[in-house]
C-alpha cells in the first residue's frame, strides 16, 4: 500500500492537470482579454486543507474576540491544536498530537525554523501582530511549502490596508491591558497610512509581568511575560505592480527554568535566557492580477538566537548559545485553467546552524547547514457535475552538511490529491491522500550543546517522509456549517534525538514511525447578532506501533479534547459577550504507569469576556476578560507527569486571571 500511493497520486495529478489544460484552450478562446481572478468554492479554493477537511482558521473576528496574549489563547477554541503552558518560549504546538516541527510553518510566507531543543517551543509568535492564522491538518498542498509532512501553519500579520477604514489615508491604534496573576502590563502602539503610491505600517509591542500561579496557588517559576516586538512594513504600488518590504522582530528575555517544558522536582532555580527572532523580506505581487498572470516573488532572510549564559560552570549541560540563520526565496504564478486554477513555482532556502557549548566537552562548537531547492505545481478545479479536485506535486533536492563536514544529499517527490463531491446542495463528501518527502530531519539539534566529538550521523541516514489520508463530510447551510474528518498521518524516518550508543558515543539516526489517527468534528451556528461553535478531536498517537508516551518531542498523546464557544452582541448596550469551554478527557492505561508516567486527569476550563464600545466613541473598546473562571488546577495535553526514572511535575496552566484592556483607534 505504501509504495502504491505515489504512482496513484501522481497519476491523478497528471490526469487532472492535463484535462484542465485541455479545457483551458476552449476557455481562453471564448473569453479573450483580461479576466479578474474570482474565488471558486469551499474545496476548490484551497480550503480542502483548512476548515473543510479538519483544519483550523482563526480570522480577524476570532482574534478580536479572544485578544490572545500567547498561542495557547490563540488556539483555545480549536480542539485539533494543543499548546503547552508556561513561558512564551516553552510553547509547543501540537496538531492532532504531532509537534509543529513536522509541519511547514510560515509567517507572511516566510518559512520558520523547526524545533531546536526538546525543552522549548519552535518559535516565538506575538499574537498582537496577527491578522489571520490557517492550520492545514494532514494532507498538505504542494504550494504549502517544503516538508509539510503533517500539514502547515500559516501566520498572516496586519498591514496598513487592513486597518484603514472610511477612505482615511492614515491612522493609529493604541492597546493597553493589565492583568492579575502575573499577566501584568501589555501595551502596543501602531501607526499606518497611505500617501499616493506608498503605504506604511509600524507596530511596537511590549509585555511585562510576573510568574503566574496555578489554581492551587503554586507559583510556576520562570513563567513571567517578557516579550518585546516590532513589525514594520512599507509598500509601493505603480502601474499594477506592488513591492513590499517587511521587517519583524520578536524577543523574549527573562529568567527561566532550564527545562521550560517541565517542572523537574519543583525546582525554583532560574537562569537568564534570551530568545530572539528577526525576519526581513521583500515581496513582489500584482495589484490587479489577470487570469494568466497572478505572480508572487519573494526573498527573505531570518535569524533565530537562543542564549543561556551563566548556568552552571563546567557542566556538560550548562551554558550554551544557538543561532540559526536562513536566506531563501519563492517565485510562483497562479493562473486560471479551464474549470479552476493552477499555481506553479519554485522555492529555495539555505539554513546555517551554530551551536556553541560552554560546557566541559571536547567539541565546544557544532556547525551544520542545509540547502533545499524545490519546484511545485498545484491545481484546484471545480467541475459542473459537483466534483471538485485539488491535486499537485513537488520535487525537492536537499543537501545536509553535518558538524563533521560530511555531506548527505538526496532528491524526493511529493504528491497529493483531494476530491470532493457535492451530492446535495450544501452537502459534500471528500477524500484526500498525500505522500510528502521532508528531506533530512535535523530533529532537536539543540542537543548538540551537550555532545562531544564522538557525535556522528549514522551511516545510511535517510530523509524523512510522511503519508496522510483524510475522509469526511462537509455541510453548509444558510446559518450553520459542520465538518467531520477522519485522519491518519504517518511520519517516517524523523530524527532519533541524538541518542547514546552502548559505547558512550552519540549518533543521529532515524526514529521509528510516528502515527496519529482519529477524527475531528466541527460545527458553527450563527443567528446574526451571535454565534456558537464546537469542536471535538480524538487522536490515537503511536510510536513504533505502540501508544506514544507523553515525553515531549515529535508527538504527544492527547486522547479526546473538545472546545465550545459562544459570542453574543447586545446592540442596545453596545456590548459583546462571549465565552469558551475547553475540555479534555482522562488519559490513563498501563502503558503510562508501566513506563513511569502518571495518568492524566480530565479537565474543563471556562474563559469569558465582555466588550463595551461607547456609543459616542465607536473607536474605543473596553474589554474585561477572565481566563480559567473557576480557578481550575490543570495542565494541557502537551505537558505530563513522570515519577520514574526522575520526578517531572507538569507545567501547570495559569489559575484564574482577570484582565482589563483598552483599545483606541485614531
Amino acid at each position: 500500500m505504501r509504495h502504491s500511493l505515489i504512482p496513484l497520486l501522481a497519476g491523478t495529478s497528471a490526469l487532472t492537470l492535463a484535462t484542465a489544460l485541455n479545457a483551458q484552450e476552449v476557455t481562453i478562446s471564448q473569453n479573450p482579454g483580461t479576466i479578474m481572478l474570482e474565488p471558486i468554492t469551499l474545496v476548490a479554493d484551497g480550503q480542502e486543507n483548512v476548515e473543510a477537511t479538519g483544519g483550523v482558521a482563526v480570522g480577524e473576528q476570532d482574534i478580536a474576540d479572544l485578544q490572545p496574549a500567547d498561542v495557547s489563547e490563540l488556539f483555545a477554541r480549536d480542539s485539533a491544536i494543543s499548546v503547552s503552558g508556561g513561558a512564551g518560549p516553552s510553547k509547543r504546538i501540537h496538531v492532532f498530537g504531532l509537534e509543529q516541527s513536522s509541519l511547514a510553518v510560515s509567517v507572511d510566507g516566510v518559512p520558520q525554523f523547526k524545533d531546536n531543543w526538546h525543552h522549548s517551543g519552535s518559535n516565538v509568535i506575538d499574537p498582537a501582530f496577527l491578522k489571520r492564522v490557517e492550520v492545514e491538518a494532514g494532507a498538505a498542498a504542494a504550494d504549502a511549502g517544503f516538508a509539510a509532512g503533517a500539514g502547515a501553519v500559516r501566520y498572516e500579520t496586519l498591514g496598513a490596508r487592513d486597518l484603514l477604514t472610511d477612505g482615511r489615508s492614515q491612522g493609529g491604534r493604541v492597546g493597553l491591558s493589565y492583568g492579575s496573576n502575573g499577566r501584568g502590563l501589555t501595551a502596543n502602539l501602531a501607526g499606518y497610512g497611505v500617501y499616493q503610491n506608498v503605504d506604511w505600517f509600524v507596530m511596537l509591542h511590549r509585555a511585562d509581568g510576573d510568574n503566574y500561579e496555578n489554581g492551587d496557588g503554586y507559583e510556576v517559576v520562570g513563567s513571567k511575560p517578557a516579550t518585546t516586538g516590532a513589525l514594520l512594513k512599507a509598500g509601493y504600488e505603480v502601474e499594477g505592480h506592488r513591492i513590499e518590504l517587511s521587517y519583524e522582530h520578536n524577543k523574549d528575555s527573562a529568567d527561566r527554568v532550564t527545562r521550560m517544558n517541565m517542572d523537574v522536582g519543583q525546582s525554583k532555580d532560574v537562569f537568564p535566557l534570551k530568545v530572539t527572532r528577526n525576519t526581513l523580506s521583500l515581496k513582489y505581487t500584482e495589484v490587479s492580477p489577470t487570469a494568466l498572470w497572478d505572480p508572487e516573488v519573494m526573498i527573505y532572510a531570518s535569524r533565530n538566537d537562543y542564549d543561556r549564559p551563566d548556568y552552571i560552570e563546567d557542566a556538560a549541560r550548562g551554558d550554551f548559545r544557538m543561532r540559526a540563520e536562513t536566506v531563501g526565496g519563492l517565485a510562483q504564478n497562479r493562473f486560471e485553467v479551464g474549470p479552476g486554477s493552477v499555481t506553479a513555482g519554485i522555492d529555495w532556502a539555505y539554513d546555517d546552524y551554530h551551536i556553541d557549548n560552554y560546557g566541559d566537552t571536547d567539541a565546544a562548537i557544532h556547525n551544520l547547514e542545509t540547502m533545499q531547492v524545490g519546484a511545485f505545481v498545484q491545481g484546484r478545479f471545480e467541475f459542473a457535475n459537483g466534483i471538485d479536485i485539488s491535486t499537485g506535486a513537488r520535487v525537492d533536492h536537499q543537501r545536509f552538511t553535518d558538524w563533521n563536514s560530511e555531506r548527505h544529499t538526496d532528491t524526493g517527490a511529493s504528491v497529493n490529491a483531494t476530491v470532493s463531491y457535492e451530492f446535495a446542495p450544501g452537502y459534500e463528501v471528500f477524500a484526500g491522500a498525500s505522500h510528502t518527502w521532508m528531506g533530512y530531519d535535523l530533529g532537536e539539534y539543540g542537543y548538540l550543546h551537550a555532545r562531544d566529538s564522538s557525535m556522528v550521523v549514522a551511516s545510511g541516514y535517510e530523509p524523512a517522509t510522511a503519508r496522510n489520508y483524510k475522509l469526511g463530510l462537509n455541510a453548509t447551510q444558510e446559518n450553520w456549517t459542520g465538518n467531520l474528518t477522519f485522519f491518519d498521518t504517518r511520519l517516517m524516518n524523523l530524527a532519533n534525538s541524538y541518542y547514546r550508543e552502548s559505547d558512550g558515543s552519540y549518533t543521529l539516526d532515524n526514529a521509528e514511525e510516528y502515527r496519529s489517527r482519529g477524527f475531528t468534528l466541527q460545527g458553527n451556528y450563527s443567528w446574526g447578532s451571535g454565534r456558537v461553535g464546537a469542536s471535538v478531536t480524538k487522536a490515537h498517537v503511536e510510536y513504533d506501533s505502540e501508544d506514544a508516551l507523553p515525553n515531549g518531542g515529535d508527538a504527544m498523546p492527547i486522547g479526546t479534547v473538545a472546545s465550545l464557544f459562544i459570542d453574543q452582541d447586545i446592540p442596545e448596550y453596545n456590548l459583546r459577550l462571549g465565552g469558551t469551554l475547553e475540555l479534555a478527557g482522562r488519559l490513563d492505561g498501563d502503558y503510562l504507569t508501566e513506563a513511569g508516567f502518571s495518568d492524566h486527569a480530565g479537565y474543563g476550563v471556562v474563559n469569558a469576556y465582555a466588550e463595551w464600545r461607547p456609543e459616542t466613541y465607536q473607536n474605543v473598546v473596553m474589554r474585561l476578560g477572565v481566563d480559567n473562571l473557576f480557578d481550575k488546577t490543570y495542565y494541557e495535553r502537551s505537558s505530563y507527569v513522570q515519577y520514574n526514572p526522575r520526578d517531572v511535575d507538569p507545567l501547570y496552566a495559569p489559575g484564574r486571571t482577570v484582565t482589563l484592556g483598552l483599545n483606541l483607534d485614531f
